[in-house]
């Protein structure tokens, strides 16, 4: 049996500057870091003696026979990208809820994937790992999403990752101080606002629209070497809240779609209420909600968004990891 861990990742500045459609052309950046939230997939060989010779286990169950005939897209792309012949049990379980805005859907490609290769008797590079699972989510699923989730949760860490060409991806950790790192993190609150959304339509309409955003999503490529030099700099950690709040603004433009009446004033809310900037994670339309607020006020917050569930976090280093290995199967 094979167990993987997999974070799940918040994405500061540069989002929609992965979309391939743009970085080929143009290059692209984001400002990224893993969170300890995980993703886990356990992976074994399933003995012979059920009538079904797959058993998948989600928030679903299926119990098939061929490949073919598997729901889950991520699932049946990474078995045949896998070439998977053998009959398989497979288990996710997940800390925080999927289509949230937090990269899941990658977690979870990236977590099988390494789970696969592990079964097989390999240990594959972080670097392979992101490459095959934005194959699979791309190329063979065919979802509208971007290269920054897959890059971010197999390597893991605060990283300026870039992309240019078909894909090209340099992954530069981002080295601060212990204190730095420290005020950062208790800068930071993460909200869920109750509902998920599909990223991949939010995307599509993005892409659409590329050609008539192309100074918004300069602007947001910009913002993320602003964002590290003020993490990099000894001035007030506070611009990059208030950086944080410019970006924001750029991402609403991008698609109606990304925000909604009811998202909006939870964010106005919290900036009424000691918040110096913030985003809504992911694509858009739902999920988890990001503020940047000075540790003072952090009460404050939380008690005036009372009705949203508060989810404390710190952040991950390690990327996806095999956890679990034993070749008995149990």
């Amino acid at each position: 049996m094979i167990i993987t861990r997999t974070p799940f990742r918040i994405s500061f500045f540069g989002g929609g500057t992965d979309i391939p459609a743009w970085y080929r052309e143009n290059g692209g950046a984001v400002l990224s870091t893993t969170i300890d939230k995980y993703c886990y997939i356990s992976c074994r060989g399933l003995p012979p003696f059920f009538d079904h010779r797959h058993r998948i286990v989600y928030s679903k169950q299926e119990l098939i026979n061929d490949i073919t005939e598997i729901i889950h897209p991520a699932v049946r792309e990474t078995f045949r990208f896998m070439n998977i012949s053998e009959g398989l049990e497979i288990h996710h379980n997940g800390d925080l809820p999927a289509k949230s805005g937090l990269g899941s859907s990658s977690a979870f490609t990236v977590g099988l994937l390494h789970a696969l290769y592990a079964l097989k008797g390999k240990m594959i590079a972080k670097r392979r790992l992101a490459l095959e699972a934005i194959h699979i989510e791309q190329e063979m699923i065919k979802e509208h999403v971007g290269s920054q989730d897959q890059v971010a949760v197999a390597f893991g860490g605060l990283n300026r990752i870039t992309f240019s060409g078909q894909h090209n991806i340099e992954v530069n950790p981002i080295i601060l101080s212990k204190s730095r790192f420290q005020q950062f993190q208790d800068h930071l609150m993460l909200f869920f606002t109750g509902f998920s959304r599909l990223a991949s339509e939010i995307e599509e309409d993005k892409i659409k629209q590329i050609s008539n955003k192309k100074s918004e999503l300069s602007s947001l490529y910009n913002m993320v070497e602003d964002a590290i030099d003020i993490l990099n700099g000894e001035g007030d950690i506070v611009d990059f809240g208030r950086l944080l709040h410019e970006s924001w603004r750029l991402k609403k433009s991008l698609s109606d779609k990304v925000s909604t009446s009811y998202i909006d004033d939870i964010y106005e809310t919290g900036i009424k209420n000691g918040a110096i900037g913030g985003k809504l994670l992911g694509a858009g339309g739902g999920g988890f909600i990001l503020f940047f607020v000075k540790p003072e006020d952090r009460d404050r917050l939380k008690q005036t968004l009372g009705h949203l569930l508060h989810v404390p976090f710190r952040f991950d280093t390690t990327g996806s990891q095999i956890i679990y290995y034993s070749e008995s199967g149990v």
